[in-house]
């Protein structure tokens, strides 16, 4: 079986040498065959089943050593995939909603806090929720918008993923446990699919600090994924889930193909690939694109 090891660097900074794809060949155990995906930015480099993949690949990132390069090794065979599932905070989008909302009302230190242990799995995601937007009682619907325009910006080669994938038979699905004032405007904007988050509750143009139930978390998210394969007939192999929090870990890890992106340390250690430099353009490279097969719009 061939294999395929794929060097990734992110765009803004290219680490994807000459050199440092000489010394990561000589790794290997035998002559790969070099595919350049965008010069200095992403390399494939195929060889013949490895003995211990998993072996190979912790050689690899501890010859990386410093260098700004994510690694993946995987079967060359079956790598695009064709359903796209993913998480928005932090993933698609660089903030996380609810605590720019809480900036509003001068708590996002508070806010951001409990967030950021509930996507490092120390606490559960359900109840933390309701926490958070309890606090946010009394703002003002308005500001929803304005948080979307002046706080919320997009991840690098997020809008270049889902148009390749889709441009290619793909279908991509925008699961959040963020809020659907928000999915829905950045799904738009990126070209999902379709997106489903939680629905903030509202009462004379204010937030009534609750959330509906049931609240949409880390089983909701799994749920979703299997429902996808099921109506659009395609395996759970031919998926691809990406996320950051411990709140997406089922999802990703019962994809063919689970990323942990710019990831907690929980979520990472339990992915199969990890981008921790690149930006979201490194899905399709992990998929044997290359640049100039990228939808660029």
């Amino acid at each position: 079986m061939s294999f395929v090891v794929t060097l990734i660097s992110n765009p803004a900074k290219p680490a994807v040498t000459e050199d440092l794809i000489e010394k990561i060949s000589a790794l290997l155990p035998a002559t790969p065959q070099v595919k350049v995906l965008r010069p200095q930015i992403a390399v494939d480099l195929a060889v013949e089943a490895p003995a211990d993949a998993e072996e190979l690949e912790s050689s690899i990132r501890t010859n990386l050593a410093d260098a700004p390069v994510d690694v993946f090794i995987q079967p060359q065979n079956g790598r695009r995939k064709k359903l796209l599932i993913a998480d928005m905070d932090s993933t698609m989008i660089q903030q996380e909603c609810i605590d720019e909302l809480a900036a509003e009302l001068g708590l996002k230190e508070k806010i951001s806090d409990i967030t950021e242990r509930a996507m490092r799995g120390e606490i559960e995601f359900e109840p933390a929720l309701r926490e958070r937007v309890a606090l946010l009682k009394g703002l003002g619907t308005e500001v929803i918008g304005k948080t979307i325009e002046n706080r919320i910006t997009l991840t690098p080669g997020g809008r270049e993923l889902i148009q390749t994938m889709k441009a290619n038979g793909g279908y991509a699905a925008l699961v959040s446990g963020g809020f659907t004032s928000f999915t829905r405007k950045i799904a738009e904007v990126i070209g999902f699919d379709e997106n489903k988050a939680n629905t903030l509750l509202e009462a004379d143009g204010k937030l009534s600090g609750e959330v509906a139930e049931p609240i949409l978390g880390k089983q909701a998210k799994l749920d979703r994924l299997n429902e996808l394969t099921e109506e659009k007939n395609i395996a759970l192999e031919d998926a691809i889930a990406v996320g950051d929090g411990a709140n997406d870990l089922a999802m990703i890890c019962a994809a063919g193909l689970g990323v942990a992106f710019h990831a907690k340390p929980k979520v990472a250690a339990e992915a199969r690939a990890m981008i921790n430099h690149g930006d979201l353009t490194a899905l399709l490279y992990l998929q044997g694109y290359s640049y100039d097969e990228f939808v660029k719009n």
